[in-house]
């Protein structure tokens, strides 16, 4: 096929996507003030406890049997191997702009973390739906693609919820702990001894600190944190689509239970445009914000929409060379796919939840997912073209 058509086929999701957006922006300003500050928090809140767990269980447990879980055992180790590569590409980030302390889970959440649920999800149906798709038939093509992006989707959610929620958590309290800790260091309780001030001025300035920040890190890291409600949804999502009783009660137009499946769904269907309008009111105040390193930006760019989609590349046709992965282009594709995505838009979601970061936060999303439409339709272009023609 050639490139001008797949660039015509991959560049359709992409503008869907810009529309969304584009209508969240539009909601955002003062002069509509229908998405404001306050409607975002509280709409990242529903979305994070309801439209998310939904979403995620209810595509898993539709889409994902045992024996698909077997055939597809590589997808966890993909979306690992984009995590550990984004997060070395993160700390590669930091180390060179030496942003301040209270961005540094930012940054290594932008890096590791990609958009593994929701783009995908507009992007492959739409793919399919195309006349000029390279995946064959439409139907075969959407229940496959769906079994594959709900897989990606909860593995996502699992790696993004228990890695990068707790990263961006600790960081962003780090600052406000030193400074409690130095208040209370300095806070004259007892008029100590001189013997005493020479003993405690090089031992409580950093033992002392190092223990309140190793304490409240074993505290923030609790098993409370790691089961978010998204890793919860596609526990129950996982355990019933693989599990053969769960499965005949629930899923199918015969099941007895079908309703609630039915009822998650409903639930699930709101999350993609909520998180899509949510974006693009966020990107509207990245557009506006000020104050950050723009050397930040662009490490974040290049690190996801350069190094990530190269090493992607090497990793994915090196895993097909060793016969680690089927010969199946939409597959294949998928597992590409999950290297050139933007950032995950829930990591906004964290920062408004934690209180820290949300502005930078706002201008990391405004640029990424700006720069999303080109890399999105240049990149799906030429891995279209290399899973179909290899």
């Amino acid at each position: 096929m050639e490139l001008l058509g797949l660039f015509v086929t991959a560049s359709m999701p992409v503008l869907k996507v810009l529309l969304l957006t584009g209508l969240g922006s539009y909601l955002a300003l003062d002069s509509v003030n229908i998405l404001g500050k306050d409607a975002i928090k509280y709409l990242n809140t529903i979305v994070f406890y309801v439209f998310n767990p939904a979403l995620v269980g209810s595509s898993l447990a539709n889409t994902v049997t045992y024996d698909s879980m077997i055939k597809l055992w590589f997808m966890p180790v993909n979306v690992l191997i984009t995590f550990i590569i984004g997060s070395l590409l993160g700390w590669i980030v930091i180390h060179f702009t030496r942003p301040p302390q209270h961005l540094r889970g930012l940054i290594l959440g932008c890096c590791a973390a990609g958009n593994l649920g929701n783009l995908p999800l507009i992007i492959i149906p739409a793919l399919c739906k195309e006349k000029g798709s390279p995946f064959g038939d439409s139907d075969v093509c959407y229940s496959y693609g769906m079994a594959y992006v709900s897989l990606s989707m909860a593995i996502g959610a699992i790696y993004l919820w228990s890695y990068v929620y707790n990263i961006v958590r600790v960081s962003s309290t780090s600052i406000n702990d030193i400074k409690s800790s130095r208040e209370s260091l300095e806070e004259p309780l007892l008029l100590p001894s001189p013997e005493d001030v020479a003993l405690q001025v090089g031992d409580s300035e950093s033992s002392g600190i190092k223990q309140l920040r190793l304490v409240k890190l074993f505290r923030e890291l609790n098993l409370k944190a790691l089961l978010a409600p998204s890793t919860i949804g596609a526990i129950i999502g996982y355990i019933i689509g693989v599990v053969p009783l769960f499965r005949k009660s629930l899923i199918g137009s015969g099941a007895p239970l079908r309703v609630i499946q039915d009822s998650a769904v409903l639930l699930g269907d709101g999350a993609i445009p909520a998180l899509t309008l949510i974006i693009g009111g966020n990107l509207l105040r990245g557009l506006r914000g000020e104050g950050i390193q723009k050397s930040l930006v662009v490490g974040i760019v290049v690190a996801r929409y350069i190094a990530l989609p190269l090493t992607g590349i090497l990793v994915v046709k090196g895993a097909v060379h060793l016969g680690l992965v089927q010969q199946e282009p939409l597959y294949q594709f998928v597992l590409l796919l999950q290297f050139v995505v933007p950032p995950a838009m829930n990591i906004g979601t964290m920062t408004q939840l934690f209180g820290a970061g949300e502005k930078e936060c706002s201008v990391i999303m405004f640029w990424t997912y700006a720069l999303a439409s080109i890399s999105l339709t240049i990149w799906c272009t030429y891995f279209m073209w290399l899973v179909t023609t290899s």
